[in-house]
Order: C-alpha cells, then sequence, then structure tokens
C-alpha cells in the first residue's frame, strides 16, 4: 500500500534537500572564513548556531536528515531492480553513505554539547582535526560528497526549467567556488593555531563509553535500515505479471514499472530524467492491457499532456504494473546519434568536381516549440542518423550538420560521373529513410516530417578551413552555393528535391517528367536549369536504369581485359 503519493514524495525529497543543502552552505560560508582569522569563524559560528541549535532549528536539520535517509531507503526499495545506469547509482549511493560519513563529527560537536552543554569550537576542532590526515580527510570527504550530492540533485529539478541556461554558468562556478574556499579557509585556520599537543586548556570530557555506545547504535540502526530494506526486496509478495514487447516476452513481480522490467530484462530503454516523469524519452504504446492498470499521476499526466501523447501512451518509468500488459517503445534506444564523419582527405587545398547535396527539415522549428527539450534532441539525433546513413551508404560523406540542415558531399575520391549518380541514390534513400522514421513516431507527431533537398554538381575548392578544433574538411565555392540556394527553391515549390539538369547530365541520367525552371542564382551569372522533384519515386526508374547499364558495362569491361597466361610472367 502506498504511504505516500509520487508528488507528495518528490515534494518532500525537495524540501528536506534544501534544507541539508542550506546547512551546509553556511557550514562552507562558516569555513571558509577561516581566510581572515579564527576569531571570524567563532564569531560567524555563534551566529549560524542561533539557527541551527535552536530547536526549530535542531528539528528542521536532523528532521531533514532522518527524512532524506528514510526516503532514500524507500526509493532502494520501490526500484525492484539494481540496474540503473551510473548517474542514478552514485546518487542513492552517495545518499546513503553521507550519515555514516558524518556519524562521528555530530557525536564529537552536536551530541557531547547536548549532553554537557559544552560544544567544540574552532579553536579546539582545527588543531585536532590537522593533527590527524586520516580524520581531516574523511571529514573534508564527507562534506564534499554531500555537497555534490546535494548539487546533483538541484541540478536535476532545475535543468529542464526555462530560466536555467541563463544561469547556469553562475550557478556551475559557484558550487565550484563554495568547497574550494571552505577548504582553503579550513587549512588556513588550522594552520593558524598551535599544535593540539601544545594546547594547554584541555575543556571537560562527557564520558567516552557514552559516546562510543551512542556512535555504535547509529551505525547499527543506519546499517539496520538498509539490510532491511535489502531483505524486503527477497519477499515475493507481489505475485508475477507478464510484459510483451514486440519481439519478446518477460515476467517480472507486479508493482515493476515498465522501465524498471525493461532494465531486468537486460533490454535497452530510453530515460533521460533518470525515471522522475520529467521528460518523455521511456514512452511505451500499449497495445494490450491499458484498462487494468493504475492510472497516470499528475507528473505522468502534466508530461503526457505536454507532449498531446493518445490516450493509449504511458510514461515507462511512471506505469507500475498490476496485470499483464503488452507494449511497444516509442522512442527506440539503439543507434541513438550520428556516426562520424570521416577523417580528413589527404588531397586538402585543391580544386575538385564534386556533387553537393543540401537537405533540411520543413518546419522543424515549430515542432521543436511544441516538444520538450529531450524529445526534440532525440528526434533531431534521428534525423540525423538517417541523413548520415544514407549517404555513407551511397558513398558520400557529411560535411557538416548545421541547425536542422545537413551538407554532404559526393566525388571525394572518384569522378563526377559517378558523384552524381551517387548523389541522386543519397536523395532517395533520404526520402525512403525519412518516411520510416515518420511510421515509427506517427502517433507523436501532428504532422510528419518533411524533407527538402537541393543538390547541385560543379568545381569546388576542398581545403582545411576553420580555427582550432572547429577546423575541419570542407568546400566552398559555386557548387556550394548553387545547391543551397536549390535547397530553399525546393521548399518554396514544396518539392522533395530540386536538382540541377547538370547532375542529371553527370550521372547519365535522362530528365525527369517534372516541372523545370530556369532559376537565377545571387553572384552567379546566367540561370541554372533545375528540375523540380515533388516526388523522389519520380527518379527511382531514372535511377535503377542507370545502375544497371553501370553494371552491364563493368561487366563488359571485365570480360574484354585479357587474362594472364598460367606460367607466364611478364618482362
Amino acid at each position: 500500500m502506498k504511504v505516500l503519493s509520487s508528488r507528495t514524495r518528490k515534494r518532500l525529497h525537495l524540501i528536506t534537500g534544501l534544507c541539508l543543502g542550506l546547512f551546509l552552505l553556511t557550514h562552507f560560508l562558516n569555513h571558509a572564513l577561516g581566510l581572515i582569522s579564527v576569531d571570524a569563524m567563532e564569531r560567524a559560528r555563534a551566529l549560524f548556531n542561533l539557527l541551527w541549535r535552536s530547536v526549530p532549528g535542531t528539528i528542521l536539520l536532523y528532521g531533514s536528515l532522518l527524512a532524506h535517509f528514510l526516503l532514500a531507503l524507500e526509493s532502494l526499495y520501490r526500484r525492484q531492480t539494481l540496474r540503473m545506469p551510473m548517474r542514478e547509482a552514485l546518487k542513492i549511493l552517495f545518499g546513503l553513505s553521507f550519515p555514516f560519513l558524518v556519524v562521528s563529527h555530530v557525536i564529537s560537536t552536536r551530541v557531547e554539547w547536548m549532553l554537557t552543554g559544552y560544544g567544540d569550537g574552532y579553536y579546539d576542532v582545527l588543531p585536532r582535526l590537522w593533527a590527524d590526515p586520516f580524520l581531516a580527510t574523511r571529514q573534508s570527504l564527507a562534506l564534499l560528497l554531500a555537497w555534490f550530492h546535494g548539487c546533483l540533485g538541484l541540478w536535476f529539478w532545475m535543468r529542464s526549467r526555462d530560466w536555467y541556461p541563463r544561469y547556469a554558468l553562475f550557478l556551475y562556478s559557484f558550487a565550484l567556488l563554495v568547497p574550494l574556499l571552505a577548504l582553503l579557509g579550513f587549512a588556513a585556520g588550522a594552520r593558524s593555531l598551535p599544535p593540539a599537543s601544545e594546547m594547554w586548556f584541555k575543556p571537560p570530557r562527557s564520558d567516552a563509553e557514552t559516546l562510543h555506545f551512542i556512535r555504535l547504535s547509529i551505525l547499527s540502526l543506519l546499517w539496520g535500515g538498509i539490510v532491511l530494506t535489502l531483505i524486503a526486496r527477497l519477499v515475493p509478495v507481489r505475485g508475477k505479471v507478464k510484459v510483451t514487447y514486440p519481439d519478446r516476452t518477460v515476467s517480472v513481480p507486479r508493482g515493476y514499472s515498465v522501465l524498471e522490467a525493461s532494465r531486468a530484462a537486460g533490454i535497452p530503454h530510453l530515460s533521460t530524467c533518470g525515471g522522475r516523469g520529467r521528460c518523455s524519452t521511456c514512452r511505451v504504446r500499449v497495445i494490450e492491457g491499458l484498462e487494468e492498470q493504475p492510472p497516470p499521476g499528475e507528473a505522468e499526466k502534466a508530461t503526457l499532456a505536454r507532449i498531446r501523447a493518445p490516450d493509449n501512451v504511458r510514461l515507462a518509468c511512471q506505469l507500475r504494473m498490476t496485470h499483464d500488459l503488452s507494449i511497444a517503445p516509442v522512442l527506440g534506444a539503439e543507434n541513438i546519434g550520428v556516426k562520424l564523419q570521416p577523417s580528413e582527405q589527404e588531397a586538402a587545398g585543391r580544386e575538385r568536381r564534386i556533387a553537393v547535396l543540401f537537405c533540411d527539415l520543413r518546419d522543424f522549428t515549430l515542432i521543436a516549440q511544441q516538444r520538450l527539450p529531450f524529445d526534440t534532441v532525440f528526434l533531431l539525433n534521428r534525423y540525423f542518423e538517417t541523413v548520415g546513413e544514407a549517404v555513407e551508404a551511397s558513398g558520400g560523406v557529411i560535411d557538416k550538420f548545421i541547425g536542422d540542415g545537413a551538407l554532404a558531399l559526393f566525388g571525394l575520391k572518384n569522378g563526377i560521373e559517378e558523384a552524381s549518380l551517387q548523389a541522386l541514390t543519397a536523395a532517395s534513400r533520404i526520402a525512403r529513410g525519412i518516411e520510416v522514421l515518420n511510421r515509427s513516431v506517427t502517433t507523436e507527431l501532428e504532422a510528419p516530417l518533411r524533407i527538402a533537398m537541393g543538390m547541385h554538381a560543379g568545381t569546388a575548392i576542398i581545403g582545411q578551413i576553420g580555427y582550432g578544433r572547429a577546423s575541419s574538411l570542407t568546400a566552398v565555392g559555386d557548387t556550394i552555393n548553387a545547391a543551397s540556394r536549390l535547397e530553399g527553391f525546393a521548399k518554396e515549390y514544396e518539392a522533395q528535391l530540386a536538382v540541377s539538369a547538370d547532375v542529371l547530365r553527370f550521372a547519365g541520367l535522362g530528365k525527369a517528367d517534372c516541372e523545370i525552371h530556369d532559376i537565377s542564382i545571387r553572384g552567379r551569372a546566367g540561370t541554372l536549369e533545375t528540375l523540380i522533384v515533388h516526388d523522389i519515386a519520380e527518379l527511382d526508374g531514372l535511377l535503377a536504369e542507370a545502375q544497371a547499364q553501370r553494371t552491364a558495362a563493368a561487366t563488359a569491361e571485365a570480360r574484354k581485359t585479357p587474362r594472364p597466361i598460367r606460367g607466364f610472367r611478364a618482362p
């Protein structure tokens, strides 16, 4: 039975985390004053103690620490499977390890103060820590782990906010400077005091056995909570449900989320936000069994409404199954992103006759404005993957990606005739690839993705152009400008391809039954005869015929080549 709703749990986690983060911030700032003097540290400590050693401050601080630890245990229990991305594992590990690291420090400062009324100040603590490198390192490591655990949690919370990019650099610098100044202040303050062995004043200490007993009790409770949580995970109290994927069926305990089921079975499944329902990359289309599943919570409803998902789409990280289910992931996890560009050509800095292909998505800016950032990046990468594979499979190379556009070059290693045929083949493959991509995301877009391509062939300058790491092998010249203009021309005519007659002539193709225009290009004398191809299928027949002719010619040439006589070696 659920004790806390998902939304309440997230709010409690955030509030307790902010409280602990505020305590760490004041603690670090107090340490940083050691760069001034130990007296400054003591005066600030007295001020901060008014907050954190008051009754409300004590309840707030240690209540937050306890609640945060219990929430970490609850999260560990709910996970059902320990297979998770490394960043999620580190976040949980930091949250569970922090109480163990600070137990000794809390007992020697807060607990002893509660028992005796005397609390160690910086004049007592700094020499003792400085004299024991292991103790000082452990204490510093504990605070650093806690600080960066809090920073990681805040980053997960803030990164999807509209204002975050404007302040990201400031927040990143602040997160690094605060602990750095604190460590420097600790070192400066400790070095300014005499060694612990020379301190003439020895304050009264409480019973060491009592403090040792309290320390062991706290550690036992912490370890007991973790062990009991792990044991509870092994208790088979939920029964089993079956999850049917497009290629397999797996059986998992009832109460697993679909994302946890995928990870437990070793099935790749996207989840950019770490399973908190803040993105939609893990969403699945439910084929059967949706009516028997629990309804979406508020966080899931908000995300699904944001992407205008249909009724049969759910977030895999939020859907905890109570009955058998058949699903199909909407966004595949395999082959994400584009392939690396080919290596730089040795023939840099010279003129060469090549074929150039520009391609661009129409109305993609509008699509991006209506989707979550995670989905926009994923969709764009799938599109670039489609273009990159089509170009490379046809014999070309991707020169660069610009926004949602791509520039491909053909003919860096062969003649312009073959390069032109390769460019036309790549255009055909890109168009077919976009159709496949549209079918895979048909329910995610209001309108299918549409491609516009421009193609020209001629002389261009190939060279290593740019500065530093931004330099790369690229092409410049009239041919590039013409291909770019033709891509815009294709958009104007709502066509898939605008190709110059020169490309068809070099490829040995006849003119297809398409619109023909003579267009003027800025900075170029005369006009350029251009074919407007509304459907790339109009060229498929010509391409097949040209490929057949080239194959036949190559076969005939091979037959004409005389074979050497066995046993005879030419002089």
